[in-house]
């Protein structure tokens, strides 16, 4: 029998079999040409030729294409036990969608795209090592959309993503809203804090960050922050290194020992990229158990490239100057120092003016600094690619959602020609609507809970009209996710703070008639 061939190839591999088990894994589901079974599983092309000459007529060919013959499929995942991720093939077509539709990598953010199979074993690997069901999962980043295919293979697990990318937040709301996944999205940067509503909530974290020893132990240290027991929590990253920079490796995994990490399993070459050729194309699981809570500490620049990479050398003197020049102040005052990035707390109150560097900006740091800043004046130093600033529908969108706070000019005619500086001057409470001055007053407390700031607001905003319970009562019937208000604003991705404001300004119109 053809059977009893394969069976005595697998065995001549001995412990390293895994690999053949997984291209008949492969031939089990479906057509699949001979490439995708040489990358898939990362068997050499030899190999792969010589398990298809021993299965002989219990495989089928078409072109380049090959598969098990339907009839034997239970035979063969019977005998070599190839069931598992590939039990979950309409999960896999699912998620092959999501990858060809997911917003481009941005390279300033070290995105590599991992495969859809990836994203599944992620996912099969999660549900059948740790008991999902009725768990918390957080995300640090997920470009990889592992939240969705964890939340298709297990969907009573809790999911919350938090990404810098804008674009990746809008994107997995969507498709898990579409779905009916639990699955959530905040924003957040790293570098500045995670949002206090995660801090010690979940019990699992998982994460592929940048692969600088700077970018693997922040990344860390902030998923130890967000886990809710230290004891029973675990910590999974990805992490791959070059086999010709074993230093660098070396110096990843100390990063992780100094915040008290337990590497419980090694997992190599776990995952797959379409990319990192410089790595294999792969990296390793680490499987990594806290023994205590260390203090997170590091920079801002935690990248391999762009503005943001560890050998950036920041924005020129002349941009400085002309930054602090566009910042008012009295004459007796020297110019103000042009402040670094940051919105862990709120910037600037009570400030005449402030003039802040963004020049490392990836995109969403302006606005959070809008959000998060209370002087007369705000000059802001951005690259001239900013998406807020390069296309007059950027522009647009942005003065939109600080319009009840500032008015922005946006300059480009930097001595560099590589930055624009943002001016924002506070607009006059006196020009507001009744509902832009709620509005206002919300996004001037963009560190508050959200139902908290929103009910306050309408309760300024309508100088004493409405009592707290009655404006308790209208933020509580607003149309917006309860989740939502349980968060602060400036935690809020951009597209959920956008469809917010219209709602806190319609909120405002029961102030004339409370009774209603």
């Amino acid at each position: 029998m053809t059977i009893d061939q394969v069976r005595q190839l697998v065995a001549e591999r001995g412990v390293h079999a895994r690999k053949l088990r997984e291209v008949l894994s492969l031939l089990s589901e479906d057509w699949h040409p001979l490439a995708e079974l040489v990358r898939l599983p990362a068997v050499p092309r030899r190999t792969v030729q010589d398990l298809l000459k021993a299965l002989g007529d219990d495989a089928e060919t078409s072109g380049d294409r090959h598969r098990l013959a339907p009839g034997l499929v239970a035979a063969y995942r019977a005998e070599f036990g190839v069931s598992g991720v590939r039990d979950h093939t309409d999960v896999l077509r699912q998620i092959l969608v999501d990858v060809a539709d997911v917003p481009p990598p941005l390279s300033s953010l070290d995105h590599v795209q991992a495969t859809a199979e990836t994203a599944l074993n992620r996912a099969v690997w999660l549900n059948s090592t740790y008991d999902l069901a009725g768990r918390r999962l957080l995300c640090l980043g997920d470009h990889d959309l592992t939240s969705l295919a964890v939340a298709a293979v297990n969907p009573q697990v809790s999911i919350t993503v938090v990404d810098l990318d804008e674009r990746l937040l809008e994107f997995i709301d969507s498709r898990a809203r579409a779905r009916g996944l639990d699955v959530r999205t905040l924003h957040c940067d790293m570098r500045f804090g995670l949002p206090t509503s995660v801090l010690e909530s979940f019990d699992l974290v998982f994460s592929d960050p940048p692969y600088t020893p700077e970018g693997m132990g922040l990344f860390a240290g902030r998923g130890v922050e967000a886990l809710e027991d230290i004891a029973s929590g675990r910590l999974l990253l990805a992490y791959g290194f070059s086999d010709r920079t074993p230093a660098l490796g070396l110096k990843v995994q100390q990063e992780l020992q100094k915040l008290g990490l337990v590497f419980e399993a090694i997992l190599p070459a776990f995952h797959r990229f379409d990319g990192a050729q410089a790595i294999g194309s792969a990296a390793d699981l680490y499987v990594c158990r806290p023994t205590g809570r260390r203090a997170v500490t590091g920079g801002t620049r935690i990248y391999t490239h762009g503005a943001q990479s560890v050998e950036s050398s920041g924005p020129s003197k002349e941009a400085l100057a002309a930054l602090s020049e566009l910042a008012p102040r009295p004459e007796s005052s020297p110019p103000p120092k042009p402040r670094a990035a940051g919105w862990a707390e709120p910037v600037g109150k009570g400030a005449a003016s402030l003039a802040v560097d963004l020049s490392a900006d990836p995109g969403p740091w302006l606005l959070r600094t809008l959000l998060a800043s209370s002087p007369a004046r705000l000059a802001c130093l951005v690259a001239n690619n900013h998406p807020a600033v390069s296309s007059e529908a950027g522009q647009k969108e942005l003065q939109e959602l600080v319009a009840t706070r500032f008015k922005l000019k946006f300059l480009r005619n930097n001595p560099d020609g590589k930055t624009t500086i943002v001016v924002a001057d506070q607009v006059l409470t006196g020009t507001l609507s009744l509902g832009e001055r709620t509005v206002r007053e919300v996004l001037m407390k963009a560190h508050g809970k959200l139902r908290n700031v929103w009910r306050e607001a309408l309760i300024t905003a309508s100088q004493g009209v409405l009592t707290k319970r009655q404006a308790a009562e209208i933020v509580d019937n607003a149309p917006v996710a309860s989740d939502d208000l349980d968060v602060r604003l400036v935690d809020l991705p951009k597209h959920r703070i956008a469809a917010l404001l219209p709602e806190i300004s319609a909120s405002a119109g029961y102030v004339e008639r409370p009774e209603g």
